[in-house]
């Protein structure tokens, strides 16, 4: 007769790590403790203004700006990015410095120097450089605004980084991949855009969306453009009201939903790419199986005739 020993699973205990959550837990506590019962944080002042459609439109003119820059960005950093891998080293050099340049300037020198743009050209001309000939001109004051040059600033200055986003993507793909595309006789960019971009996407995909999140907040240095955007418009209460603690956590609760939906849609679409990855994987399995079906060889039949 076999004697059955039995084992009894007994789980891992990790005490200092009960110990931690709860010291978080009071933690927490405190400061929603603090903030929430400190009258010095009037809350019926951001609730009064949350809504009010002032705010409201700051917040409009925030999402606008975030919207064009994201755009214009990703286009002209797309550009630059190819520019930058372009064997050609009159490309590949006026791109690195562009982004050299772009990217060493602070965001709020570069709005203010646009700002004052006029001031440096009166007009602008366009024509061959170094000769009389002259296609048109066009009054500096008239073509930069306040939002046209927080546009140009804003897409200037992300460009540089969404260039290098890209780039880092398009080098993140398998070299063998640029030469079976290319051994299949397509153009350069159908290579690009139907083979290597869906690969680079995975790579560019989070650090670009960290890049969009970062162009939302930084409209608020537009300010120094008198354009009332969120944060502006803010400023702008807050210096008539004095009341500037409850004010700034509108701006700040605003900049959290901006940022909140942003972080949603990134998620969405990167779960959308993962799936679409993993289908594509599964098809290639079976297309794979299927051809192996096909090419297996059968060993043939003899009948014996008597």
């Amino acid at each position: 007769m076999n004697n059955v020993e039995t084992i009894k699973v007994v789980p891992a205990r990790y005490p200092w790590r009960t110990v931690g959550a709860i010291a978080a837990l009071f933690v927490l506590a405190v400061v929603i403790q603090s903030v929430a019962f400190n009258p010095r944080w009037e809350w019926g002042v951001f609730a009064r203004w949350f809504f009010d459609p002032v705010i409201l439109e700051g917040v409009g003119q925030t999402l606008l700006l975030t919207l064009i820059g994201t755009v214009l960005s990703v286009m002209f950093g797309g550009m630059l990015a190819l520019a930058r891998l372009s064997s050609s080293w009159l490309l590949s050099s006026l791109a690195f410095g562009y982004i050299w340049l772009f990217r060493s300037l602070p965001l709020i020198v570069v709005l203010i120097i646009l700002y004052n743009f006029s001031y440096l050209y009166d007009t602008l001309s366009l024509g061959v450089p170094f000769t009389d000939i002259v296609w048109g001109h066009f009054e500096t004051i008239n073509v930069l605004g306040q939002f046209s040059t927080a546009v140009v600033g804003l897409t200037l200055v992300q460009s540089a980084y969404t260039a290098e986003i890209i780039r880092g993507g398009f080098l993140g793909v398998d070299h063998g991949q640029y030469e079976a595309a290319a051994a299949l006789g397509l153009p350069a960019w159908r290579r690009t855009v139907r083979i290597i971009l869906p690969q680079a996407l995975r790579t560019i995909l989070p650090s670009g969306f960290n890049e969009i999140i970062s162009l939302a907040k930084g409209t608020a240095m537009v300010y120094v453009l008198a354009m009332p955007e969120l944060f502006y418009t803010i400023q702008m209460i807050y210096n008539r009201t004095q009341e500037v603690i409850p004010l700034l956590m509108v701006g700040a609760v605003w900049y959290l939903v901006i940022t909140t939906v942003l972080s949603a849609i990134q998620h969405i679409v990167e779960r959308g790419l993962a799936r679409s990855e993993r289908r594509s994987a599964v098809n290639q399995s079976r297309a794979a199986g299927r051809t192996r079906t096909v090419t297996t060889t059968q060993e043939p039949v003899h009948a014996s005739l008597s």
